[in-house]
């Protein structure tokens, strides 16, 4: 399996995520690890090091005539959207850099993925509902590190004269689905941060344009509440979720790990900053949860690490609460326990009128991370979720991995949404 996964780093094409080297030299110096987990740490990135060097392109890759083109391209567009995927934030060192582009670009975007957090909580540039209707709309879409997968309707989100300006690392992502009307193979990031020097900011004849989708979200954040205020079985978790975001502070690092109950996360929780949200990727990959957050934590100790569980998800991590107790990574985990896969259930039951497969258990999860020497609660009432959360911050202050239980019912919030 080890040479399995170096072959693949070998590839630049599979290296597509942002990887700190500070963990890799300090594993050595991390209480209680092992020696051949050091070995094989120091041979993955020996190898990240190698491959993340052939991959990302030198400055001198993107053409000046590129970023120009798609300077003219902008200039003389009245209704542009920007999305910014995960693969714009390769340079991570450098990642305010990227924030400070974007700014100065003055057109507003999307971030999906892990760019979500980029621009903060609130910035009146960041969009973060309706993506679909913006698309639409807009006379020009400009997709940073975004394939046209099944989250763009693979294209078919786009408006029939929509002009496409497609900027990806990848020669497959970069047509993928669409016909870019510019097509420019480089690093999103260098190209943006090119593209922010190279164009004169003409944000003020998109004002109406920015309100327009200001106004969309304003009208999802509305619906957003008066779904939460809906009466459930046990917790309405889009209250919960509203209550959790209140108590984020401005160093929070938020790991999301589940489907339908991370799906409505992603929708309410509000990253405090650049690299402070991680999830399983596009496709879902649940497991990666406690890995994630181990990794997080051990990095900013001084960070509150929320990880974010659906019930499904948990079960394939949660044995690592073991691992948080003995390496003192005070985790703060929070279980969405509706006893289903509800992603799969929601099109399932509706198509075939059958759950099999889909049924969970009510299961006492907190009880686990006891047993592991961790702390944990039960939430099942909406008037506790407030103390919970304190004394779970407060526990975790004092170097001790928490997890919380939280029962909560169903609701239609992302009814028709892809069950992967």
């Amino acid at each position: 399996m080890f040479r399995i996964s170096i072959r693949c780093l070998n590839n630049p094409g599979n290296v597509r995520f942002p990887y700190n080297s500070e963990i890799i030299r300090n594993w050595n110096h991390i209480p209680g690890s092992h020696p051949w987990l050091n070995t094989l740490m120091l041979a993955v990135g020996t190898r990240l090091r190698h491959a993340c060097s052939v991959t990302s392109p030198r400055p001198t890759d993107l053409a000046e005539s590129q970023v120009a083109q798609a300077a003219e391209m902008i200039a003389v567009s009245p209704r542009p959207v920007l999305i910014v995927g995960s693969q714009a934030m390769l340079n991570a060192a450098e990642i305010d850099k990227l924030a400070e582009a974007l700014n100065s670009l003055g057109i507003p975007v999307f971030l999906a993925g892990m760019a979500r957090g980029l621009l903060g909580r609130q910035h009146p540039l960041n969009m973060r509902h309706r993506r679909k209707k913006a698309l639409k709309n807009a006379d020009l879409v400009i997709l940073a590190g975004m394939p046209c997968d099944f989250r763009l309707d693979y294209g078919r989100s786009f408006g029939s004269g929509t002009k496409i300006l497609s900027v990806n690392r990848s020669k497959t992502d970069l047509r993928m689905n669409c016909r870019p009307d510019q097509a420019v193979l480089s690093n999103p990031f260098l190209f943006l941060c090119a593209l922010a020097e190279d164009s004169a900011s003409e944000s003020a004849d998109w004002q109406p344009w920015i309100q327009e989708l200001n106004n969309n979200d304003k009208e999802r954040e509305k619906f957003i509440a008066g779904s939460s205020e809906q009466t459930t079985e046990f917790i309405n978790p889009l209250f919960l979720l509203k209550a959790l975001n209140e108590e984020l502070d401005d160093n929070s690092v938020i790991v999301a790990d589940g489907g339908d109950f991370v799906g409505s996360a992603a929708n309410i929780l509000q990253p405090p900053g650049p690299l402070t949200w991680l999830d399983p990727g596009v496709f879902g990959t649940l497991g990666v949860g406690a890995g994630f957050a181990l990794a997080a934590k051990l990095l900013r100790p001084q960070s509150e690490t929320w990880l974010i569980y659906g019930d499904g998800a948990a079960g394939f991590s949660l044995q690592e609460f073991d691992t948080f107790v003995r390496h003192a990574a005070p985790v703060i985990a929070v279980i969405g326990n509706d006893a289903a896969w509800s992603q799969i259930a929601r099109d399932q039951v509706e198509l075939f009128d059958d759950d099999v497969a889909t049924v969970l258990g009510r299961s006492d999860y907190h009880r686990v991370a006891e047993a592991f020497g961790g702390r944990g609660f039960l939430l099942d009432k909406a008037e506790d979720i407030g103390r919970v959360l304190q004394e779970a911050r407060q526990a975790a202050a004092q170097g001790v991995p928490v997890l919380i239980n939280a029962l909560i019912g169903k609701t239609d919030f992302r009814k028709g949404s892809i069950s992967v």
